[in-house]
């Protein structure tokens, strides 16, 4: 078994592809699994969750395949749209903005880079925001 906060190492090649593209975002092992900051703001934030010891996880957790989630910002006003549905999108146990998304095979990688881009933008002084080529929408 692997250890809190190992992750497939095709899943950080995919959020290290998203990230990478964004003015002075960078990349350092956090607490658990990794991170992507803007200066020292945290706009991303990729794990393998102990479902166990965060409960919130609990659902989501399959005897078949390890849970791994990313956690990042959106707009307060667009939390409840975001969430409401339920998998693979749930509000996080902490902020007032932090969605933490489920990722497996699932995953829809355009929506998740808008998202990921978005909390980026969000966090990133404006100057920095407004270099951003932003994915066209979703839908």
């Amino acid at each position: 078994m692997s250890s809190p906060g190992d992750v497939p190492p095709e899943i950080l090649d995919r959020l290290r592809s998203i990230c990478r593209h964004l003015p002075e975002s960078y990349e350092e092992p956090a607490w658990i699994g990794m991170r992507w900051r803007i200066r020292t703001r945290t706009f991303a934030h990729l794990y393998a969750p102990d479902p166990d010891r965060h409960p919130v996880y609990a659902p989501y957790a399959t005897a078949d395949q390890e849970l791994v989630v990313v956690t990042f910002r959106v707009p307060a006003d667009d939390l409840l749209g975001l969430t409401i549905d339920g998998f693979p999108f749930l509000r996080a146990g902490w902020g007032h903005n932090v969605v933490a998304a489920v990722l497996g095979e699932h995953t829809d990688w355009t929506e998740l880079t808008e998202l990921i881009t978005d909390s980026y933008c969000g966090m990133a002084p404006k100057f920095l925001a407004a270099q951003v080529a932003l994915p066209p929408p979703i839908g």
